[in-house]
């Protein structure tokens, strides 16, 4: 064979074995170390997951009123793989709120003194909800120590069933209420916080202090839409065994729901409402 004809054979051996070859299979990002995209966040009001939509406009403006998880499409009987996993992280956040205690180093951050209900854990603040609405002897002591004589208004913050919303609110609310409760000329307290507290520990302490209104920033239940939900509780000398219809709420407070700089001055307005009328909850004056 001449030098011509062995390329030509060599040239055509190269090519089928080009074409016999196997496709190089695309790295995913957990094979190449990159990481995975964060599916939590994405915002689900503008998420629309449905192929060949008749009219996604419409339904994209829907979205824009509610976080329900619709508009997310199917894979034949089945929830798309994006949408499971979304539910799946939200899942888990909501569960982390619950079962996790604020970190130490952000309470010290804060720089609020720390008292305890009586349960010994978070898993008995859980189980016994009574247990978390009081204090011992001691420590309510201890805080009627704490607030000085003469306070008209007691601010206080609560892990309640969300550890996240108290990290994801609070400071940047409680200065615009505090700063706001003395610029109307109230007195009151430097804020402290209360592991393991339930919503009525508010009865507890305005028996204990005498003052006429007390306000808990307390982390709520969360749920699938988020998991960074806060309330405040307000109450009007608050008395232990009252009412829950004596008790003003302000709930949803987040990033998606009213922003918390804008509730700690709507919190401020209550404030000054209920000590004008002496009254909280149904017996406020609409």
């Amino acid at each position: 064979m001449t030098e011509q004809q062995i390329r030509a054979v060599v040239e055509q051996v190269l090519r089928q074995l080009q074409s016999d070859a196997p496709a190089k299979k695309e790295q995913t990002p957990a094979e190449s170390g990159d990481p995975l995209p964060d599916v939590s966040a994405v915002n689900i009001r503008t998420q629309y997951l449905v192929e060949r939509p008749h009219d996604q406009a419409s339904f994209l403006a829907m979205k824009e009123k509610t976080p329900a998880r619709i508009g997310v499409g199917h894979a034949g009987a089945r929830y798309r793989t994006e949408t499971m996993l979304r539910f799946q992280a939200d899942h888990a956040a909501a569960q982390d709120a619950v079962f996790s205690d604020v970190p130490e180093d952000f309470l010290q951050k804060a720089g609020w003194k720390v008292f305890q209900t009586t349960c010994e854990n978070r898993s008995e603040f859980l189980t016994r909800p009574d247990k978390g609405r009081v204090f011992s002897a001691d420590t309510l002591q201890r805080i009627r120590e704490t607030v000085p004589q003469g306070t008209q208004v007691v601010l206080y913050v609560a892990d309640g069933l969300s550890s996240s919303a108290v990290q994801a609110n609070t400071l940047n609310m409680l200065p615009v209420i505090a700063e706001g409760l003395k610029a109307a000329g109230l007195k009151v307290n430097d804020p402290f916080f209360v592991r393991f507290g339930r919503v009525a520990t508010e009865d507890q302490i305005g028996e204990a202090t005498g003052a006429d209104v007390v306000c808990v920033l307390l982390g709520e239940r969360p749920g699938l839409v988020t998991a960074e939900s806060l309330s405040a509780y307000i109450a009007y000398k608050p008395t232990v065994g009252m009412s829950e219809a004596r008790r003003t709420v302000l709930a949803n407070i987040h990033r998606g729901g009213t922003p918390a700089v804008e509730a700690g001055a709507h919190i401020v307005d209550l404030i000054q409402l209920i000590l004008e009328k002496k009254a909280s909850g149904t017996d406020l004056p609409v």
